[in-house]
């Protein structure tokens, strides 16, 4: 069986307020006896004003974030993933990253990965978004190996697409990882069936620490994020969902539903190529 915790946050757009919650969430989630704790999608810095970000968004080698929770896995001995961290780059446009770490118990970094799919999107009149304008995508789907199984990381938006669940699930991932700052309006809707879409057809288990509520912002759109987050079997059973505030919500998976499920249903090695349409 593997604890694992699934931390959410209500982050703001100020790094070295989010870090001290960030950390102290991490360390109950090791207490309470979790070897693998995740965070959400942006843990550092929830921002919609790239003159802020700018500001505060920091370089990985400088990142502080980054730099603590390290740290943290290192003294706690767990496995990290760090859903992802809002980063500077060295592009000439002077876009950032969305880039997700799994950190060891070692508090080495093992794997990490740029969102690849952007959330450019018009849900409605009064709220759109542009993340292309601000953040590069990546361009590489990436598993990262521990002792539990291999792990395939996601973020947010690349939810929709299922042909890289598929890509990672065929590549030896038994977990897919999802961390997420979804918008209330899709989460509602979408939030839970496509997650269960996601470990049903894959036989995976998929971990899902969500951003939640109303958060503070400075400058720039307000923001407010649905929340719920989820772990899911690979049958699509939902084996916890937490709500809409801030916590740390544990689970224990037992690896052996991976094989039991794709025995059942082996859909994963069922994949036919196919012509057309014309």
């Amino acid at each position: 069986m593997l604890r694992v915790a699934l931390v959410q946050l209500n982050s703001t757009d100020d790094p070295q307020e989010n870090l001290p919650v960030t950390i102290d969430f991490v360390r109950k989630a090791a207490k309470g006896g979790a070897s693998f704790v995740l965070t959400p999608e942006v843990t550092n810095c929830v921002s919609t004003s790239r003159a802020l970000q700018h500001e505060v968004l920091q370089e990985e080698g400088e990142d502080i974030t980054l730099a603590a929770l390290r740290q943290e896995a290192r003294q706690l001995k767990i496995w990290l993933l760090i859903g992802s961290l809002a980063l500077k780059t060295d592009d000439p446009d002077g876009r950032f990253a969305n880039r997700s770490f799994l950190i060891s118990p070692q508090g080495d970094i093992v794997a990490w990965y740029d969102k690849i799919h952007m959330f450019d999107v018009d849900i409605s009149a009064s709220e759109t978004h542009r993340e292309s304008e601000g953040f590069r995508p990546g361009n590489r789907a990436v598993l990262g190996q521990t002792e539990f199984g291999a792990v395939g990381m996601t973020i947010c938006y690349d939810l929709r697409f299922p042909q890289l669940h598929r890509t990672l699930a065929r590549a030896g991932a038994t977990i897919l990882t999802s961390p997420a700052a979804f918008t209330p309006v899709s989460g509602a809707a979408h939030w839970h069936v496509l997650l269960r879409a996601r470990a049903i057809e894959n036989g995976c288990f998929v971990l899902a620490p969500a951003q939640c509520g109303q958060h503070c912002i400075r400058r720039g759109q307000r923001r407010h994020t649905y929340g719920h987050s989820l772990a899911v079997s690979p049958w699509g059973t939902v084996l916890v969902d937490g709500g809409d505030r801030p916590g740390v919500f544990l689970v224990d998976l037992d690896a052996d539903e991976v094989e039991e499920c794709r025995r059942r249903i082996p859909s994963i090695s069922h994949d036919q190529l196919f012509e057309g349409p014309a």
